[in-house]
């Protein structure tokens, strides 16, 4: 089974533009990528789109031909075949009120910026967190370590996270630091279904 849960962010490329970031608005899911329904998405205009998709879904991340027209994405051509990254964890989506520290790579040193947000899905080996500073809409560029004190089901978990991509209000990262005992409650967490 292959889900796109809503909320995820795809990235559509399209020759002689500027890559787009698009939220899902509803979650999709059918038995192969093949089979996957048109995926409804926050558009930045009406305008008619054609490129490569970067599908993330809970199978692993794949390319496909794709159309964006009113805020519809299409699969489009063959359907791949064996080009599925699978994901090296299973991840947990979910909504996880979090406040912390984010340190941005600037001249002529490292500062330091409080953020708070959501972690909107987590694994194993790292998070999706979608944030801002108090005195701003977005994550300011160029964040290479946060460190995260997160509301989780079983109480509060800290973790260090390195930046392992940055997108507006969004964060993904892998975990540098995280105590023991957490390390040990989120396998469990992630792994239960």
């Amino acid at each position: 089974m292959v889900t796109v849960p809503a909320g995820s962010t795809l990235v559509l490329r399209c020759p002689g533009e500027q890559p787009l970031a698009l939220i899902t608005l509803a979650e999709v899911s059918a038995a192969f990528v093949a089979e996957l329904p048109p995926i409804p998405v926050l558009s930045p205009d009406s305008t008619r789109r054609f490129g490569i998709l970067e599908l993330v879904s809970s199978a692993g991340v794949t390319w496909v031909e794709a159309e964006l027209h009113d805020g519809i994405l299409t699969r489009t051509g063959d359907p791949p075949t064996d080009v599925v990254q699978r994901r090296g964890a299973a991840r947990r989506p979910g909504a996880y009120a979090a406040t912390g520290t984010v340190q941005l790579d600037t001249e002529p040193g490292r500062r330091l910026v409080a953020v708070s947000g959501q972690v909107e899905d987590v694994s194993t080996s790292g998070l999706l967190l979608r944030a801002a500073p108090a005195d701003g809409v977005h994550l300011p560029p160029g964040i290479v370590r946060t460190l995260l004190h997160i509301s989780m089901p079983w109480g509060e978990m800290t973790a260090t996270v390195t930046t392992v991509d940055q997108r507006a209000d969004q964060l993904r990262g892998t975990y540098e630091w995280m105590d023991p005992s957490d390390e040990a409650a989120l396998r469990a967490f992630c792994s239960a279904r």
